[in-house]
């Protein structure tokens, strides 16, 4: 029996009781596919809505792709489960309002919503029973976001605190990330908890950044008392992982020398898994793109050495003389003895969860 301690998402309306929330991967790591496995194991099973429209071949604008690539995967996954299914959209997507209300429309049960200060997320649910998560690195942003929802009557259904351990785009000034020097998780979430604590009833803190195993989880929820946990780079090198096993078998690859902070083209930090394609990018050498996308606000296009959306989508085909695969700093824990069956296959999101049980036992 999988034993992962449970916890209420929800203020108001029906709440929603999971084991763990599953961190939302673009581009196209956390589709339909991983997203319904764990949510079939207790868990909230997250879609990842950036550059959807990428990965098949729609016959719309940019924004419609998406539009269409979102909606298809949330109706997969709710062929595929009854548990709970939710998206995560980054308030930096140049077509964010579309994809939140293509979310609203199709029903899903929590908008999780971070790269950015989500305002004005809580105009496009109306009376709809849709969690609201907002992801923060701080006190300061929670409480910016907390403000700016009180003109609309709403309460953050729940807080993520992404410390600097987390993968992909970080909310950390680079020299921080490089240097050691910026606020451990452990830290930020007591902050925000102290502030989340002062709302009745209280919203519940997710802890997610370096969340890697059950000690972890047992460690944040029961010495440090967050509600739960989000959890990501363990879940990329299983069965059900909508990426290729290329890009699985890069986690596999990967030692902890090999796990770096990059500047994207973004203007933000990131922490990614270097290969020959970072490697030149550190070298001055520039990949000449043309802008097919406009997909995030604050790309620098006339500046940037490559595209991150084309070197995304790339990795995620196992192609990485053309992109790179974002990781969490514990992805070199992500071994073949570790993530792959008897048989040498990856091993599936139920045996992980079964894992995580044994080990939050044996922190006990």
């Amino acid at each position: 029996m999988i034993n992962l301690p449970k916890f209420i998402i929800g203020r108001t309306g029906k709440p929603l009781e999971i084991n763990l929330i599953q961190g939302g991967m673009g581009v196209g790591i956390s589709l339909s596919g991983l997203a319904s496995a764990v949510a079939n194991e207790g868990g909230a099973g997250i879609i990842a809505s950036v550059g959807l429209g990428a990965l098949k071949k729609y016959t719309g604008n940019y924004v419609e792709n998406n539009q269409e690539g979102l909606r298809d995967e949330i109706r997969e996954a709710r062929r595929n489960s009854n548990g709970v299914i939710g998206v995560n959209i980054m308030h930096a997507l140049s077509d964010y309002s579309h994809l939140v209300q293509t979310a609203v429309d199709e029903n899903v049960d929590m908008i999780i919503s971070g790269a950015g200060i989500p305002r004005d997320l809580p105009i496009y649910v109306g009376k709809k029973d849709i969690k609201l998560i907002p992801i923060v690195s701080s006190v300061r942003v929670a409480e910016l976001i907390v403000k700016g929802w009180a003109k609309y009557n709403k309460i953050p259904d729940a807080i993520i605190v992404e410390g600097p351990l987390a993968g992909g785009h970080l909310g950390y000034k680079y020299e921080d990330l490089i240097n050691g020097t910026a606020p451990k998780l452990e830290t930020i979430v007591k902050e925000v908890m102290g502030f989340a604590n002062t709302f009745d009833p209280h919203i519940p803190v997710i802890a997610a950044g370096g969340i890697y195993s059950g000690e972890d989880i047992a460690r944040f929820t029961q010495e440090i008392g967050v509600a739960g946990v989000q959890m990501a780079t363990r879940f990329v090198p299983t069965l059900e992982c909508d990426a290729s096993d290329k890009f699985k078998q890069e986690y596999l690859r990967a030692t902890k020398k090999d796990i770096i902070i990059i500047q994207s083209p973004v203007g933000l930090p990131g922490r990614a898994i270097n290969n020959e394609f970072l490697e030149g990018v550190q070298k001055g050498e520039r990949d000449k793109f043309n802008c097919s996308y406009k997909c995030l606000k604050t790309c620098e296009v006339k500046k940037s050495p490559y595209c991150i959306a084309n070197a995304l989508v790339e990795a995620r085909q196992g192609n990485f003389t053309r992109g790179f695969a974002f990781c969490g700093a514990n992805a070199y824990k992500c071994t073949p003895e570790t993530c792959l069956d008897e048989s040498g296959k990856f091993i599936s999101v139920h045996t992980l969860m079964q894992r995580l049980s044994d080990e939050i036992n044996s922190a006990k």
